[in-house]
């Protein structure tokens, strides 16, 4: 049983162990109705299409049942959620700020690494052994018998939702955890426990900051934050230039702008990462050859050379091909006739979506031309 001083004590540890936030939640009872509303939302959500090609997020049980949509049919032993998050926001332009001309974006959180060319580090891989730590820690004080199990983003759990019913943060209308003092530049981690937590030891939720405020959402360029707090992935920049494979519906591109990894836009307005601390705990090293980095440096990699830079990094799982086919997109939509040379080689390519973006970059780099 978790009571107020050990909730209390866990989320020192965490702080101890490296993460910047954290928090302690309860899981809902199946029968409260509480889970049965996130799970319909959940359901409805994916049955509408909004989670695109992202097929772990559409697994389920044998019954047919989504295994995210309720932490209780994955885990039914789970009682409690630790959430601990941390601050990986750079000193660093905003993607929304003035550019070097042909430079394009990846996203603040795959900046991190160990130096120029030496590869990257990935958020999961610097997160889970903090959060080991915690673990071990958490078993010396209530025992072994404590069932236990760490994820970052791997585990069938909305995370926010948690992070959320923990204090951590608020849930933004752009779908982000914000925290009043950190703002939402935040890499979550959770441990799933067997504790209950005592009714006395439940953290404050923290009040909906957003206000009347729409920013994000008028400033999406691809229309995918279709209300506030709903997101319609398939639409999102994120999910088009990491997680889509294959070609990208042309009435998206002009939308992608100059974006190759990922998205910022809906935080870099955010009013309330104007202030947001840059991250203290050194976890993710921003690596500043990364930002605003130029289409032309990012085309010419060859295999080695794109390993040498993102072998460990965020970018390693999109791979080398969904890469270029963005930054086809991106010199497309650049206006630069300096990159026909590059994006008229790659029409020649085996690649058939490589060829087919680069095809599309050179009609309207050329249409823009005349």
């Amino acid at each position: 049983m978790i009571r107020r001083e050990d909730r209390e004590w866990i989320e020192g540890r965490a702080v101890a162990a490296g993460f910047d936030l954290a928090g302690v939640a309860d899981v809902p009872d199946a029968a409260s109705g509480e889970a049965g509303e996130i799970d319909r939302r959940y359901s409805e959500w994916v049955d509408a299409g909004r989670a695109g090609e992202m097929e772990y997020l559409k697994r389920a049980d044998e019954a047919g049942e989504l295994l995210r949509g309720d932490l209780l049919r994955a885990m039914p032993w789970a009682r409690s959620v630790i959430v601990c998050a941390v601050n990986y926001n750079a000193e660093a332009p905003r993607s929304i700020d003035e550019a070097p001309k042909g430079s394009g974006w990846i996203a603040r959180y795959a900046w991190s690494g160990r130096g120029a060319g030496e590869g990257g580090s990935d958020y999961h891989d610097v997160l889970l052994p903090r959060l080991r730590e915690v673990e071990r820690e958490l078993k010396e004080r209530f025992g072994e018998g404590c069932e236990t199990r760490c994820y970052v983003d791997t585990g069938p759990i909305v995370e926010r939702g948690y992070a959320a019913r923990a204090g951590v943060g608020w849930i933004g209308k752009n779908t982000c955890v914000l925290n009043q003092g950190q703002g939402s530049w935040l890499l979550l981690g959770v441990i799933v426990t067997s504790l209950e937590l005592e009714r006395e030891a439940l953290g404050v939720t923290a009040a909906d900051r957003c206000g009347s405020c729409t920013r994000c959402i008028d400033a999406c360029p691809t229309d995918a934050l279709i209300a506030p707090r709903q997101m319609d992935a398939s639409r999102c920049i994120a999910y088009l230039t990491i997680e889509k494979k294959g070609s990208i519906a042309e009435e998206l591109r002009e939308g992608m702008g100059r974006q190759v990894f990922g998205c910022d836009i809906c935080q870099d307005v955010c009013p309330w990462n104007r202030k947001a601390p840059v991250g203290r705990s050194g976890a993710l090293p921003a690596r500043g050859e990364l930002v605003n980095p130029a289409l032309e440096w990012l085309a010419g990699m060859d295999g080695s050379t794109f390993n040498r830079w993102f072998r460990g990094s965020p970018l390693e799982r999109t791979r080398r091909k969904r890469i270029r086919r963005n930054v086809a997109i991106a010199m497309g939509n650049s206006g630069e006739l300096g990159y026909l040379p590059q994006l008229r080689e790659w029409v020649a390519e085996e690649d058939a979506v490589l060829a087919e973006a680069a095809g599309w970059a050179v009609r309207r780099l050329e249409d823009g031309a005349k």
